[in-house]
């Protein structure tokens, strides 16, 4: 694993900046999740605002329930808090476990309800829910993202997605200190930097 440099991981966030320029539908999303903190129905509303836009080549297949993702975080949402509370930096071997459940019941409550891809489900939807409920936890990924990173998600996605997170972790340890000033997460910062340089191959 590579850290970034200073200069190319401020390179990898001026490319997004210059190529994403709003981010309109993530502010949008990140909003409604918190002025609707407590209510499930409203959050999973804020949940759909991102998903369907960002996953959009996924969801274009069919939809998720919104009834199920609503159960879904009512029932994990004392769990929810907990992380929602805490930076990527406090991950310890303690939280595998909550962050694994939380991943599986997730990835069902996001599959595809409907249609031919009836059951299909989504690693991808279920890190950028997980971000948006704990934003300063949960990272971001993508197929090509994970891939970069040895934590490729078409087995065991539950268990890579912990992998992510503890090379994230590692990588979020090093960089903070390039961060002056920011009304973005560290953690957002570095998904920017990641969607920038495996993504798209802007650096």
């Amino acid at each position: 694993m590579d850290i970034p440099s200073r200069e190319e991981f401020h390179k990898g966030c001026e490319e997004f900046e210059k190529h994403e320029k709003r981010d309109a539908m993530y502010k949008v999303a990140t909003f409604l999740v918190s002025h609707f903190w407590g209510k499930p129905a409203d959050m999973a509303d804020g949940l759909g605002v991102l998903l369907l836009t960002w996953n959009q080549a996924f969801y274009r297949y069919g939809m998720f329930d919104f009834d199920r993702l609503e159960k879904c975080i009512t029932c994990n949402l004392p769990k929810i808090e907990t992380f929602r509370n805490k930076h990527i930096s406090s991950l310890s071997s303690s939280a595998v476990d909550d962050i694994k459940e939380l991943f599986t019941r997730f990835l069902e409550a996001l599959q595809i309800n409907a249609g031919k891809m009836e059951g299909r489900k989504s690693p991808v939807a279920v890190a950028k829910a997980l971000h948006l409920l704990a934003p300063n936890f949960f990272p971001l990924w993508d197929g090509k993202i994970a891939q970069a990173y040895g934590c490729y998600y078409n087995e065991n996605p539950a268990e890579k997605y912990v992998s992510f997170c503890k090379i994230i972790k590692t990588i979020a340890d090093e960089v903070r200190n390039y961060i002056d000033r920011s009304d973005k997460t560290l953690v957002k910062l570095i998904d920017e930097y990641n969607y920038s340089k495996y993504t798209q191959g802007w650096i």
